[in-house]
């Protein structure tokens, strides 16, 4: 896999770590009283196997150790001589794929040419069988 689509599944990891994190915290949240005129909030009768303070801690680090491994990957990305030799080398790209296109143009009339052969023969032999003609 190139850099470029590490660095998009990293993009998404994260995105996603940060969604379930804030959908956990949001859920797992304790009741909070609004105002000193309403009751004091029931307690949340599910809180048995979930530990509010050590979740926060974890499901951050895994942020920020995507966020970590975002920026090696950034890291690595080429950095050949500055936007000049960029420049340079994207033109150079570009002329080699005109030629590969070439080729394939080429290739594909070639293909055409052959297709049209076939159809002829296959055309003509359907008709010697469909007329019990002897091939010439």
């Amino acid at each position: 896999m190139d850099i470029i689509s590490q660095l998009q599944e990293q993009a998404n990891s994260i995105a996603l770590i940060a969604l379930n994190t804030f959908g956990t915290l949001q859920r797992d949240a304790p009741p909070v009283r609004l105002s000193p005129n309403y009751p004091e909030p029931p307690a949340n009768p599910s809180e048995e196997t979930i530990n509010i303070t050590e979740q926060p801690k974890t499901m951050s680090a895994a942020l920020v150790q995507a966020a970590k491994k975002f920026d090696a990957l950034i890291a690595a990305l080429p950095l050949e001589g500055g936007e000049e030799a960029q420049l340079k080398r994207i033109a150079e790209l570009q002329a080699e794929n005109e030629l590969v296109g070439l080729e394939l143009q080429k290739q594909l009339e070639a293909a055409e040419q052959e297709l049209k052969l076939v159809q002829a023969l296959f055309s003509q032999a359907s008709d010697n069988c469909l007329n019990l003609k002897k091939p010439d």
